[in-house]
């Protein structure tokens, strides 16, 4: 990872800022993503086991002096009310489940912009990215969610750039994460910039983690590529499949990969067992496929939401595909789009 010279310090240097983060708690908030986060801090913040906040420091800040609830039920405190923004190097917003009432109140909110106006980066964990977008606080940013949400927030800020292909993104004065086991990774993103290499990698060993890993790493299992083994195809197909309706160029995503044309091609072959445009179509295919049986949608405006700019074209891909046209298929589903999809994906282990 490149270190940066202006904040990079030796972690044994007396001169050393600590590393300052102010913590909210959303309404049922994810537990995991916050405990994994500031375990991470705790075990970096000093040496051996003794958790004294010498190299870093984090308090749990609200409006209210009251418990906060996470979503699975656990009560958590807050250890102090909002604190001045010039204190704190990052303020880290922890999501939690979406459609459960509001996720902060609105002191909480005018808190957040205050941060936003002093120039304190400001990140958002889980579902914390909704919370920061609802704010209008990503405006211009690129925004990381769990692939799990992605449409979710596809509905809600149809205009706001979003990715759910990696773990974290850093965007200027934002950053935004998946969750889940991806908290580690962005603690040790931060441990190393701010403490050093050694400290980041001492405390994801001693939680059992077998390496930190980079924000644009492919996030595991995604939904339709979860039978593929190779992170770089599995990364490749999250990307096919948020852009169905307009779909990528193959150099492109081949580049969003760090590989040729050419060798994506060669991957995607030996992986898959297609080209990576095979691919692409039955995924769009596929799609398409889940639209004619459940919804009322034309056959025009569904072969228009799966990248087909032709009806007719994609009348016969599809027919091709699964042995009847869209029409058929609408009065006489089957109910399993794999059968000639996706399940001819090959796996190597």
């Amino acid at each position: 990872m490149a270190q940066d010279p202006g904040k990079m310090t030796d972690s044994k240097s007396p001169q050393r800022t600590p590393l300052r983060i102010g913590i909210i708690l959303a309404n049922n908030f994810t537990l995991s993503a916050f405990a994994l986060f500031v375990d991470h801090l705790r075990l970096a913040a000093d040496d051996g086991d003794r958790s004294r906040p010498v190299r870093a420091q984090w308090s749990i800040m609200a409006s209210r002096p009251d418990p906060m609830r996470a979503s699975c039920g656990v009560m958590t405190s807050p250890t102090s009310n909002f604190l001045d923004p010039r204190e704190l190097d990052y303020v880290v917003v922890v999501g939690g489940v979406l459609h459960g009432g509001a996720q902060i109140n609105e002191a909480t909110e005018r808190y957040l912009q205050k941060v936003a106006d002093a120039g304190v980066k400001l990140i958002g964990m889980c579902t914390g990215s909704f919370i920061l977008c609802r704010a209008g606080l990503m405006k211009g940013r690129t925004a990381c969610v769990n692939w799990y949400h992605y449409q979710d927030f596809r509905d809600e800020f149809p205009e706001q750039a979003v990715v759910a292909d990696r773990l974290f993104v850093a965007d200027g004065d934002r950053i935004t994460c998946a969750g889940g086991a991806g908290t580690a990774d962005l603690a040790s993103y931060l441990i190393e910039r701010h403490i050093g290499w050694s400290v980041a990698q001492k405390a994801s060993q001693v939680l059992l983690f077998d390496r930190p890993r980079a924000g644009a790493d492919a996030q595991p299992h995604p939904p339709m590529s979860e039978r593929v083994s190779d992170p770089r195809v599995q990364r490749a197909l999250l990307l096919m499949e948020q852009n169905l309706a307009g779909p990528l160029p193959i150099a492109q995503v081949a580049g969003q990969l760090g590989l040729s044309t050419r060798q994506f091609e060669r991957l995607c072959h030996t992986t898959l067992g297609m080209s990576p445009a095979s691919a692409y179509r039955r995924l769009r295919l596929r799609y398409a496929h889940w639209l004619i049986e459940h919804t009322d949608r034309s056959v025009t405006e569904i072969a228009h939401a799966a990248g087909f700019a032709d009806c007719a074209h994609f009348s016969r891909q599809f027919k091709e595909n699964y042995g009847s046209s869209p029409s058929d298929q609408r009065r006489h589903p089957v109910t399993n789009p794999d059968s000639s999809g996706l399940a001819s994906l090959r796996v190597f282990g």
